[in-house]
C-alpha cells in the first residue's frame, strides 16, 4: 500500500496549473489579465495598512568611507515600527542620484549583507551577497539598505538579547505564523516596507525620483520582484538567486516559512508574477549550482519572461545570466546592467575593502 501524501500534492498542482490557464485564456500578456492578477496578488499578501504614516526620518549617524559615505538613517513605516537603513551616496560627481533599493537574504542582516561587520569596518570574506550595494555605490548610484523585518536588529527582543550583533536564528517563523493570525503575511509586510523605502528615496532632494530600481537576493528577490510589479516607481529591477518556479523551489524542497503565500499558485506561477514587472527593465541571474533555486528551473522561468517581454516588444529591456557559482550574487553582468538603465558613472573595479 502507497499512503503517502505525493499524488494529492501532485493533483492540487495540477489542478492549479488549469485553473490558471483558463483564467488567462491562453494570453498571459493582455493588460487586463495582468491588472486583474496584479489585484489577485495584492489579495493574497494580506492586508496593507491604510494609510501610509510619515515617514519622519531620521539621521543617526554619517561615515565617510573614501568614494562614498555611509549614513545611518532610521524611519516608521508604519504605526509602532521603525526601520534602520543604510544609505550609501556617492562623493563622486553630483547629485540627484539614481537610487537602488537593496533587499538582502537570508543573513545575519543588512551588515553582513553589506560585508561589514557591526563596527562598521569591513569583513575579509564578502560573503554571498558580494557586498553589492558598494559595488551599487562605487558605480554612481545612492543605494538604500533597509534592515528587511525578521533580522538582525529586527528579531524578537529574545534573540536581540541571546545575539545582539544578529547571529543565531531569524524571526522569520515567529512573524510569519503570527502575522497569518491576523489575515497578514510576512511577505506582505516585508513587499510593503520596500515600497515605504521607494518613498523615503523620492523624499531626497539629492536623489532623481524617476530613476528608482531594485536589487534584491534570495528572499530579497521574492520582495523586489512583488514589490516592482506591483509599483511602476520601479524602473529597473535586478533579481539574484530567486528567479524560478514555485514548483521547482519552494515546492521542490525545504525553504523557510516566509516564502510562502496563501493561495497565490491558485493565480500564478512565478515566472508569471515576475513577469508583472514587464515592460519596465529586468534583469535576473543565476548560479549553476545553486541548491535551493535550481538551474533547470531557473533557465525554464527564464525563458517563460523572454517569451514574456517580447510579445510586449520590449525584449531588449530583459537580460539574464547563468554563471559558475552556487546561491550568490555574482554581478559580473548584473551591476554593470543596472548603471546602463538607470546612470551613473559606469563600471568599476571591485575593491576588498573601503
Amino acid at each position: 500500500m502507497n499512503w503517502s501524501t505525493d499524488a494529492f500534492l501532485n493533483r492540487l498542482y495540477k489542478e492549479a496549473e488549469q485553473e490558471r490557464l483558463l483564467a488567462s485564456k491562453g494570453d498571459r500578456a493582455l493588460s487586463v489579465y495582468r491588472e486583474a492578477l496584479r489585484q489577485q496578488v495584492l489579495q493574497a499578501l494580506g492586508k496593507f495598512p491604510a494609510v501610509r504614516c510619515p515617514l519622519n526620518p531620521e539621521l543617526l549617524d554619517s561615515r565617510d568611507y573614501g568614494d562614498y559615505v555611509l549614513e545611518r538613517v532610521q524611519y516608521t513605516t508604519m504605526e509602532s515600527v521603525t526601520v534602520p537603513v543604510l544609505v550609501l551616496i556617492p562623493k563622486q560627481g553630483n547629485g540627484p542620484w539614481p537610487a537602488v533599493v537593496a533587499c538582502h537574504g537570508h543573513s545575519t542582516g543588512q551588515h553582513e549583507a553589506v560585508g561589514m561587520a557591526y563596527d562598521g569596518s569591513f569583513m575579509d570574506d564578502p560573503g554571498i551577497h558580494n557586498r553589492f550595494a558598494v559595488e551599487l555605490v562605487r558605480r554612481g548610484m545612492l543605494v538604500a539598505f533597509p534592515e528587511i523585518m525578521g533580522f538582525g536588529a529586527r528579531r524578537q527582543s529574545e534573540l536581540l538579547l541571546a545575539n545582539p550583533e544578529g547571529g543565531g536564528p531569524t524571526s522569520c517563523g515567529t512573524l510569519a505564523s503570527h502575522l497569518l493570525a491576523y489575515g497578514r503575511t510576512l511577505a506582505g509586510m516585508r513587499i510593503y516596507e520596500a515600497l515605504r523605502c521607494v518613498d523615503y528615496l523620492q523624499s531626497r532632494d539629492d536623489v532623481d525620483g524617476g530613476k528608482i530600481g531594485a536589487f534584491g537576493f534570495s528572499g530579497g528577490g521574492l520582495i523586489s520582484s512583488f514589490a516592482a510589479g506591483l509599483d511602476e516607481r520601479i524602473r529597473a529591477t535586478v533579481l539574484c538567486g530567486y528567479t524560478n518556479t514555485f514548483k521547482g523551489s519552494i515546492l521542490g524542497m525545504h525553504h523557510c516559512i516566509d516564502n510562502y503565500i496563501p493561495g497565490l499558485l491558485l493565480y500564478t506561477e512565478q515566472p508569471e508574477l515576475i513577469g508583472l514587472i514587464a515592460p519596465r527593465d529586468l534583469f535576473v541571474e543565476s548560479g549553476e549550482q545553486d541548491p535551493i533555486f535550481p538551474v533547470s528551473h531557473a533557465r525554464a522561468a527564464i525563458q517563460e519572461l523572454q517569451s514574456l517581454y517580447a510579445s510586449l516588444n520590449a525584449a531588449d529591456r530583459f537580460g539574464s545570466d547563468i554563471f559558475p557559482g552556487g546561491h550568490e550574487i555574482s554581478g559580473r553582468a548584473s551591476f554593470d546592467r543596472l548603471v546602463d538603465r538607470l546612470g551613473g558613472f559606469g563600471k568599476k573595479t571591485s575593491k576588498k575593502t573601503a
